[in-house]
């Protein structure tokens, strides 16, 4: 079967598929919003060679929300009406995480799609496995986001300035996106419900959290604003 084609819905048990539309359309408005967030953020780029690097990363993102379409399609729901919902919680994020330079809109699309990657992979090994093959196919992608790693890290090298004013920005990134998180599995029973069938653990939303912080670290010091 190809990635990004689902079997018919009678072939899916209904227990298997609660909360997948919902979690689909989640995971598909995130793509979305960050295709256009990206689209206003190569504005920042003081170069052609930046504003190129941008618009890859658009067209990976674009890409991976029609993957996502599809795949509601062929179980059919309506991606732009299931999204719906989601598109408040999703918005206000990005609003209260503008960038203001070229290296804040680096970190935030680098730190980001990690954050985002590091919660919806956990939730995906509760899903129908030709469903968790088309998240994991859309969420492991992330090769044109290595771009972002050797600006930064020349960067902060050459200003401590510069890495301070970065290294708080990381931080206030990573406490945006576990409030967002939070928010949607408090207001989405089916998406909570998701994942702790995929763990089997009433305290794994918990222990998520701390899992995440983690491997924002690992990116941070990647990009060389550890503490």
């Amino acid at each position: 079967m190809a990635v990004g084609t689902l079997s018919p819905v009678d072939q899916t048990p209904p227990a298997q598929w609660h909360g997948v539309p919902e979690f689909l359309a989640l995971l598909a408005y995130g793509e979305l919003a960050a295709y256009y967030r990206l689209a206003e953020d190569a504005a920042l780029a003081p170069t052609l060679a930046g504003k190129a690097a941008i618009a890859r990363m658009g067209a990976a993102q674009f890409q991976h929300f029609e993957t996502l379409r599809e795949a509601l399609a062929a179980r059919g729901a309506d991606v732009f009406q299931e999204m719906t919902s989601f598109q408040p919680v999703l918005d206000m994020f990005h609003i209260r995480t503008t960038p203001s330079t070229w290296l804040e809109a680096l970190v935030k699309f680098y730190v980001g799609e990690g954050l985002a990657a590091d919660f919806y992979l956990e939730i995906a090994d509760g899903l129908p496995p030709e469903v968790a093959a088309v998240v994991k196919d859309v969420l492991t992608d992330r090769a044109h986001a290595q771009f972002v790693v050797e600006p930064v890290r020349q960067s902060v090298l050459a200003s401590p300035k510069e890495r301070s004013r970065l290294a708080l920005w990381a931080r206030r990134l990573l406490g945006e996106a576990i409030a967002q998180a939070q928010t949607v599995l408090a207001s989405r029973e089916e998406l909570a419900d998701l994942l702790l069938r995929s763990s089997g653990n009433l305290n794994r939303i918990a222990q998520l959290f701390d899992e995440v912080t983690e491997r924002h670290q690992e990116r941070i010091r990647l990009l060389g604003l550890e503490d």
